[in-house]
């Protein structure tokens, strides 16, 4: 069945070719993208020949937010989906990130988030119905050396999606994270690095090693060839043509091995979740897409 989707974040690796695969899947797509001209001018029009329409929004601007999200509405006339898939990633010694660049790391991939959920949900809750979609990331669930801001943007993402779900449960609002592993897009590439070296220095070894270790990983993404953003494309297309309210909470999508991992730790995370909501009587709050 066809649905009217909002995707933020169209113009990067992920977020273009998911907008182009629920285009040609028959669903009715918003992109949207701080800017249509400049570096994206290539990635727009492409979108544009695909059927896909896009709107100007930055999410770390309130009154953008609201005016793309105004504009998807009325030119979707309605909305069924939305998916919080932009973001920003960043790399280095997490000592190095001064607040301020703490602070443009949350803007995209917390905030940004919160101010597209408070545009859509008031359409949302009143027509009683709607599909919320999150990008997360494995290291959402876990910590790992040198990714400590973006890691920690990712636990906070998760920490509000899981909110919202049970918050909006009684709404019939259904709502599904997906946690990737690293894929080789150009996102590891515009990844933001640390403004204060002075303090590298100090660690000593361990600040020789932030270079090599990402290119240890880039080696292994090249060696794992099923490792490809089109599985991240494909989970999705595959999440909504789920039936409304049985689509999975979590959904980990990964050829690495870490993948398995995480799936253990969100099911035991599941039961947890289950005691603590029959604990406090609110159990009830967990019946759409029960944690899997």
């Amino acid at each position: 069945m066809s649905q009217k989707i909002i995707i933020t974040g169209a113009s990067g690796g992920l977020g273009a070719p998911i907008c182009t695969a629920l285009a040609a899947a028959g669903h009715h797509v918003v992109g949207t993208m701080r800017s249509t001209g400049g570096k994206n001018e290539a990635v727009a029009q492409a979108l544009g020949e695909q059927g896909v329409h896009l709107v100007e929004l930055d999410v770390t601007d309130d009154a953008s937010v609201e005016r793309g999200v105004e504009e998807a509405i009325s030119y979707l006339g309605g909305l069924d989906v939305v998916f919080n898939n932009a973001g920003i990633g960043s790399y280095g010694l997490q000592e190095l990130f001064t607040p301020e660049d703490m602070q443009r790391v949350f803007e995209v991939n917390v905030l940004g988030v919160q101010r597209v959920m408070r545009a859509v949900l008031p359409t949302l809750r009143a027509q009683g119905r709607g599909t919320v979609l999150y990008t997360s990331s494995l290291i959402g669930r876990i910590a790992s050396p040198f990714y400590g801001t973006y890691s920690a943007s990712k636990w906070a993402l998760e920490a509000m999606a899981e909110n919202y779900r049970t918050e909006l449960s009684g709404f019939g609002i259904e709502t599904c994270i997906v946690e990737p592993g690293a894929m080789p897009t150009a996102f590891l590439d515009g990844m933001l690095v640390p403004s204060d070296p002075d303090r590298e220095a100090a660690y000593g070894d361990l600040a020789r090693a932030v270079e090599p270790a990402l290119a240890g990983l880039q080696q292994a993404l090249e060696a794992t060839p099923d490792q490809r953003p089109e599985r991240v494309v494909e989970a999705v297309v595959q999440l909504l043509a789920m039936p409304y309210g049985e689509k999975p909470f979590r959904t980990v999508v990964d050829a690495m091995g870490i993948g398995s991992l995480i799936e253990r730790y969100n099911a035991e995370l599941a039961d947890v979740t289950r005691d603590v909501h029959s604990m406090f009587g609110t159990e009830a709050m967990l019946s759409m897409n029960t944690p899997s």
